[in-house]
């Protein structure tokens, strides 16, 4: 007789910084923090708990399992099967500002909408990996899966992404922007030796204006909360909406960029011209193009900088 599956939960990220799209579409399953390096017994044992979620996902899954991709305390937004050991993706030390390289292949099957269980079945305050517990999940999700249509769980995996390379050398006239930035993130994380996490017009003011300075910006061209808006760029004076070049929505170190898009699209229709956005928390810059319906073309991680940063360093510098 077959061994019963072991049913888990792997989070999706908080909803200002969520990944789910990326565990569907490349058919992982990852956590973090994996900056440490691939979990190995030796290593682990004195740097995690054993039984922390990091070597419970690293040892206790077997293929086979199922896997509740869990949006919040309540939502499911896909059920999967386990379909690999455990990896170590260095292609995703960079995902949404998380590094979550600790891997599982896993088949997805994305739900048209997400399974609300009205309850919070996943606790208060669930880890990043556990097994489900929760009687009525066990029993949606063994129901899930011995229900048709079944194919999903025989097709093959999507492919992987390949893992970018480093910048081969950061231009000159940003070095000292990155080079502090580098310096100072472990600090701004860390709440016991720094405290609260810096607000946005703080990391405005020591990394993005200074950014902005070194790709070409003049002063008189850097608007600083003009009509609400975080920092604006101007092709030319007057600081008029039709010369405004670039709309900049500015979050808290960790907020999360990406959800601060919506806001920044709004300020783009009060002007009334069609003008980019660019999201960002002073460590991490996001560009969304006006033109491909804000569709994003462009990425940069000061602390990690990856070849295809350059893109987002030419584009919004002066022209």
């Amino acid at each position: 007789m077959e061994p019963e599956r072991t049913i888990w939960q792997i989070s999706g990220g908080p909803a200002s910084r969520a990944y789910a799209d990326v565990f569907v579409r490349h058919g992982v399953g990852l956590i973090g923090p994996g900056d440490a390096g691939p979990w190995s017994l030796d290593r682990y044992a004195y740097d995690f708990s054993l039984q922390g979620f990091v070597g419970r996902f690293a040892t206790e899954v077997h293929v086979g399992d199922i896997v509740l991709l869990r949006t919040g305390l309540s939502k499911v937004r896909a059920i999967g099967l386990v379909a690999s050991e455990y990896m170590y993706l260095d292609q995703f030390d960079d995902v949404n500002g998380w590094d979550l390289q600790h891997a599982r292949r896993v088949r997805w099957c994305e739900l048209p909408a997400d399974y609300e269980f009205g309850t919070p079945v996943f606790g208060a305050n669930p880890t990043r990996f556990s097994r489900a517990a929760m009687p009525e999940v066990v029993d949606y999700a063994r129901r899930f899966v011995a229900s048709p249509p079944t194919y999903w769980q025989q097709v093959p995996l999507p492919g992987l992404p390949e893992e970018e390379p480093p910048v081969d050398c950061v231009p000159e006239a940003i070095r000292h922007v990155v080079a502090e930035a580098q310096d100072l993130h472990p600090l701004l994380w860390d709440r016991d030796r720094f405290g609260e996490h810096p607000a946005e017009d703080e990391m405005v003011a020591h990394f993005v204006i200074p950014l902005l300075r070194a790709l070409g910006w003049p002063p008189e061209r850097i608007a600083v909360k003009w009509r609400y808006i975080d920092v604006s760029l101007f092709a030319a004076l007057p600081r008029t909406p039709q010369n405004c070049h670039l709309v900049i929505e500015a979050k808290r170190l960790g907020a999360g960029v990406e959800g601060a898009l919506e806001q920044a699209r709004g300020y783009v229709t009060a002007l009334g011209v069609p003008r980019n956005v660019m999201v960002t928390d002073g460590i991490r810059y996001r560009l969304y193009s006006a033109a491909q319906d804000f569709a994003p073309v462009a990425y940069a991680n000061l602390v990690r900088l990856k070849q295809s940063s350059i893109n987002l360093f030419n584009r919004i510098k002066r022209p």
